[in-house]
């Protein structure tokens, strides 16, 4: 779920392209996915979505605090609710950037977060366990506030571009590294009727940048993967082209706010 250092932000490309951001150099095997898939090249026959940072924003990190709080029956002002928030993103946030340093004690479930349910919670309530915020119960708190609908924000453009998809009846999948479902996050807003599938990391034991985990979802659609757009904003979303997907990431974006999603319309040939 946490977004890859570097990210650029990118034009818009011509429909049929791949783009691919990343903060390594390609391989010969990408380039050779990069050299096939060219502009001019037939619309996508359906469309995978990362959920986290793609499609929907965690709320932000002082409402997140307090609102945790306010379940454990303790009123923040927002100075003190600032400062916790600060320290609890730093020590790990889940939707928010990689811990800098995870402790030993965490280590294994750390490593297996986007693969178990029980692995993702003890993760992220271990890290916040680690900052002394004066609160009981708060990293228990501020878990429950990830699973629940009012802890997520879609883009603004979400919702059009994914009614403009089933519209043309392009099938879309959410393909998502996560430990949680977040079908009742959707559901809530609004998108779960729009969305034709979703391939969990958690629910199938694959992670990106794991090709067999595009191929499922592909496979999930329908499609073969050289028909299929893989829409992101990571590294680990780009490397589909591995699979023979083509590639769009969408800048970096804060929650309620418009992240360029309707470009991939374009690249649908629906505008």
């Amino acid at each position: 779920m946490g977004r890859a250092a570097g990210h650029l932000a990118t034009p818009v490309p011509p429909i049929g392209m791949v783009l691919v951001v990343s903060d390594h150099e390609e391989s010969p095997a990408d380039r050779d996915h990069l050299s096939r898939l060219t502009p001019g090249a037939e619309p996508p026959a359906a469309v995978l979505f990362d959920f986290h940072g793609t499609l929907m924003q965690v709320e932000d990190s002082v409402t997140w605090v307090r609102e945790a709080a306010a379940a454990c029956g303790a009123a923040l002002d927002r100075i003190r609710a600032t400062a916790l928030a600060d320290r609890l993103v730093t020590a790990g946030r889940a939707g928010g950037p990689l811990p800098q340093r995870v402790p030993p004690h965490l280590a294994e479930v750390w490593a297996d977060r986007d693969l178990s349910a029980y692995a993702h919670r003890a993760a992220f309530t271990g890290l916040a366990s680690t900052v002394e915020c004066g609160v009981d119960g708060l990293a228990d708190a501020l878990y429950d506030r990830l699973l629940v609908p009012e802890g997520w924000l879609p883009y603004t453009d979400t919702a059009a571009t994914l009614r403009a998809l089933r519209a043309a009846r392009v099938p879309v999948a959410v393909l998502s590294n996560i430990g949680f479902d977040i079908r009742p996050i959707t559901r809530a807003h609004g998108l779960d009727d729009l969305i034709d599938g979703y391939v969990l990391s958690y629910e199938i034991g694959r992670c990106k940048p794991d090709r067999a985990i595009f191929e499922h979802a592909c496979a999930t659609l329908g499609v073969p993967p050289e028909k299929a757009l893989m829409v992101g904003d990571t590294t680990a979303d780009a490397a589909a082209v591995r699979a023979g997907c083509r590639a769009y990431l969408v800048p970096a974006a804060e929650a309620g706010a418009a992240n360029g999603l309707g470009a991939v319309l374009s690249l649908a040939g629906l505008a």
